[in-house]
């Protein structure tokens, strides 16, 4: 069974399981998109409320259905579900597609660039950013939409980590790719465990450390109370989120609803990164609350330290592919810019 078909076939179960409400069936346009974060989370919640917001601006005429990560095809299969029309769009992290081009991951997560994400969101629509991936991804029959982000992600741990030189020999979970390389080079042991497995592992001892995801997501989770030694504000990781959808379904759209989505999503990426940074303020002074927890900030000549060596392996990165040496000069001319590098 080709890969269209074997979508098709999830898709059409999705759909009998999921339904879709009165409003959408009136629409003119009803889609599904599917995201990256598990029903419930912040992320997840914020997307809802984008998906809402498009209906109320287009007058009704489009109706959107969020659907949790893995509900139609899993979350690395995304591109291919939106080019195939599976999809109608998504709402993820770049990195999943790495596979297909390195450059994915570089545009998904460049580990080190970013201690805030207006900097990177400035990047996207000042320094080439935009422009990059939306030729990445057509190729695939995704139209890019624009990007948003998260706060930039803590980092739950067992162990006081205070430095990058007490990094070495920590067992950690990172995610495959330029992530694991960073800090692999860094001298830590890193080791890939997909997310639903985190919390056993550091509740067992498999792992001392786990780069995860925000503040506020990790203390909801409990991760902090078995690893009572977070690392916040983040000093590595500050994923982009992609929001695309099918090529040939925003070809045929009316101007005026494609100034809508533009539009909707730039609002998005606004109104997700405060939410998540009052969470976050929110879920920190909860675990200050907690008096075996302890929260460490790294100074700025540790995050420095941290970034040179990221910056060697963005290097490494760079000539993977003609896409990524592309995103690798134009980041890097953005950063100095800005002295930000």
């Amino acid at each position: 069974m080709g890969f269209t078909q074997k979508l098709t076939g999830l898709a059409a179960v999705a759909a009998s399981v999921l339904g879709f409400s009165g409003a959408a069936l009136a629409a003119d346009y009803t889609w599904t998109f599917q995201t990256s974060e598990t029903a419930g989370e912040p992320g997840f919640v914020n997307k809802q409320k984008w998906a809402a917001d498009v209906g109320t601006l287009s007058g009704g005429r489009i109706a959107i259905e969020i659907l949790p990560i893995g509900s139609v095809v899993p979350h690395t299969d995304t591109l291919d579900a939106v080019g195939a029309g599976i999809l109608q769009g998504h709402l993820t992290d770049p990195s999943y597609f790495s596979g297909k081009d390195p450059a994915f991951a570089m545009m998904g997560n460049l580990v080190g660039a970013w201690s805030d994400p207006f900097e990177l969101m400035g990047f996207m629509q000042s320094g080439g950013g935009n422009e990059l991936y939306a030729e990445l991804v057509e190729p695939y029959g995704v139209h890019f939409i624009g990007a948003a982000a998260t706060e930039p992600e803590a980092f739950v741990s067992r162990v006081p980590i205070r430095t990058v030189e007490e990094l070495k020999g920590v067992k950690l979970r990172a995610p495959e790719g330029m992530v694991f390389e960073i800090f692999a080079k860094a001298g830590a042991a890193p080791v890939s465990l997909p997310g639903s497995e985190i919390f056993s592992a550091l509740d067992k001892g498999v792992v001392d450390a786990a780069d995860n995801t925000v503040f506020a997501t990790n203390q909801s989770l409990g991760m902090n109370d078995i690893a009572h030694y977070p690392l916040y504000p983040g000093f590595h990781s500050l994923p982009m989120i992609d929001i695309s959808m099918n090529k040939a379904t925003w070809d045929g759209l009316p101007q005026d609803l494609q100034e809508i989505l533009t539009a909707s999503v730039k609002q998005f990426a606004f109104n997700h990164i405060y939410s998540v940074r009052k969470l976050d303020a929110a879920a920190v002074e909860l675990a200050k609350a907690n008096p075996e927890i302890e929260i460490i900030n790294w100074s700025g000549d540790e995050r420095a330290k941290f970034r040179r060596i990221a910056q060697q392996e963005w290097q490494v990165w760079a000539p993977k592919s003609p896409m990524t040496q592309r995103y690798y000069d134009a980041v890097t001319t953005y950063l100095k810019g800005r002295n930000l590098l």
